[in-house]
């Protein structure tokens, strides 16, 4: 422990002997430190942020969604510091004095590229930043050029905003202009193609169908209409069957009587609970039927008996003799229909044979109509599109841009932190100074204390001489020492003066 307590007096005491170099070269290296300190420009830093709201009922209708309207905002915001963009910035503000070459734009464009920084915050909260550092300019004009870039930056976002798709929309009406008038050219030569060989060949082709068209049709409509044909059919079988199961008369008068009467009445019930859509498997309908085959039996009975055969027409039989009429009807007239489909084909299928190479040549007029017809509507469908979308585009701007929080002139720098490189400059000065004393003083011959000289000779030393000065050299050391004191004194109060100085320069910028 004696010989840590040792080694550090001997360091302390060899540093005090070389105090004045050790001061020499911590103003050295102070100086040195604080005039590379004080080349370094202050950055500035300007920010603002803006709201983009993506709504619109029209643009969504004309098919400009909230997705594509995304996609152009996020595009704007990539290309907004491409070399184009950034180079208009150039222009238009203070960094484009003594930019005459291509190469120093390039230069300036490349810088200026690093300082800009756009980001998103949320989905339509977008924040634009800029920093401004040029030697070439004041500490305030550094603070309003970050400023002015971050402005020049917003107009920039919100014409190229409001530009998004116009030049786009309208190179691509011109195209579509062009190919309409084209295929309407063609198109009416087919067609008047197709009306003179209708007109040469009327048997042909009807309302500028071709043969195959036509048998086509006549196909799709027989399948059409055997499907009606069953169902007719299957509906006569059921009026049929209820016609057979129900007696044409009734007796017991024109009003029904007995059980005959009585058989009539539930009949017309049942025949009412199945029109108001009552399933078989129905309570009521189970009932009513059970008393119908009760009836039943009980008429055979009397007719067995020599009953009373004749009576009033029963209402319920006529109504179906009605309803089995029309039917009828309707099933004839749909086979009638049926048998003309059939024997037009059969024409059809005659005249393709008797005449292929008209047939022939009918199918590949009205197929080259077909195509250019649909392609035509195509193009004419998607013009019309764009068209309204242009108008959706070129109207009322549906994209609500807000600047929430402007750019303003920065107050303060954000780099680089002066004071405290000062403060690390003096720290480094003052390390430097006592390190060479250090170094020096461990290069000298003499020893500080017995300590080291017998490490040194390895010999017991048995005392020491204490330095004995008069007067006048006391009177000389303590005026030294005044000096030392000072000078370092200065070296801080120079430090002072430097912090000082960089807080009055901020405060003018403010």
């Amino acid at each position: 422990m004696n010989s840590v307590y040792d080694d550090v007096r001997s360091a302390f005491h060899g540093i005090w002997q070389k105090r004045w170099l050790a001061l020499g070269v911590a103003w050295a290296v102070s100086i040195a430190g604080w005039v590379v300190v004080a080349m370094v420009p202050n950055t500035y830093e300007s920010h603002a942020r803006i709201f983009v709201q993506l709504d619109d009922l029209l643009a969504a209708q004309v098919g400009i969604g909230e997705a594509q309207r995304r996609s152009d905002i996020d595009r704007v915001r990539n290309t907004l510091t491409s070399s184009a963009n950034l180079e208009k910035v150039i222009r238009e503000t203070a960094l484009g004095e003594g930019v005459t070459t291509k190469r120093a734009m390039e230069g300036a464009v490349g810088a200026l590229a690093k300082s800009v920084k756009i980001t998103a915050d949320q989905d339509n909260l977008f924040e634009i930043s800029a920093k401004s550092s040029s030697m070439r300019f004041s500490d305030l004009q550094n603070a309003r050029l970050a400023q002015t870039v971050v402005l020049k930056l917003i107009d920039i976002f919100r014409d190229e905003k409001n530009i998004t798709n116009r030049d786009q929309l309208k190179q691509t009406l011109d195209f579509l202009d062009q190919q309409l008038a084209q295929r309407g050219a063609e198109l009416q030569a087919a067609d008047q193609r197709r009306i003179a060989f209708e007109a040469k060949n009327p048997e042909a082709a009807v309302g500028g169908l071709s043969l195959v068209q036509r048998m086509e049709q006549s196909r799709s409509a027989l399948r059409s209409l055997d499907g009606d044909i069953a169902a007719a059919q299957s509906a006569m079988a059921s009026l049929t069957a209820q016609m057979a199961a129900m007696p044409a008369t009734i007796s017991g008068g024109p009003n029904g009587g007995g059980a005959r009467g009585t058989l009539s009445q539930l009949q017309t019930e049942l025949a009412q609970m199945r029109a108001r859509g009552m399933t078989e498997n129905h309570p009521d309908v189970i009932a009513t039927r059970n008393q119908i085959a009760s009836l039943r039996q009980q008429v055979r009975a009397e007719d067995a008996a020599g009953g009373d055969r004749l009576g009033a027409p029963n209402p319920a039989y006529a109504s179906l003799q009605s309803v089995r009429a029309e039917r009828l009807a309707n099933l004839q007239a749909l086979q009638a229909r049926r048998a003309t489909i059939e024997s037009d084909l059969a024409r059809i299928a005659a005249e393709q044979v008797a005449n292929p190479a008209m047939a022939t040549e009918a199918q590949s007029i009205s197929r080259d109509y077909d195509v250019l017809k649909q392609q035509y509507d195509k193009l004419l469908a998607d013009r019309e599109a764009l068209r309204l979308r242009q108008t959706a585009e070129n109207g009322p701007n549906p994209v609500k841009f807000q600047i929430i929080d402007p750019p303003s002139t920065p107050r303060r720098p954000i780099a680089p932190n002066r004071p405290l490189l000062l403060f690390v400059v003096l720290l480094a000065g003052v390390g430097a100074g006592v390190g060479i004393a250090y170094a020096v003083g461990e290069l000298r011959s003499t020893f500080d204390t017995t300590g080291d000289l017998e490490n040194a000779l390895g010999l017991p030393v048995l005392g020491a001489i204490s330095q004995t000065l008069g007067e006048a050299a006391i009177e000389d050391r303590a005026r030294k020492l005044r000096h030392f004191y000072a000078a370092t004194a200065a070296l801080g109060g120079l430090f002072a003066l430097l912090v000082a100085v960089e807080i009055i320069q901020r405060g003018m910028v403010a």
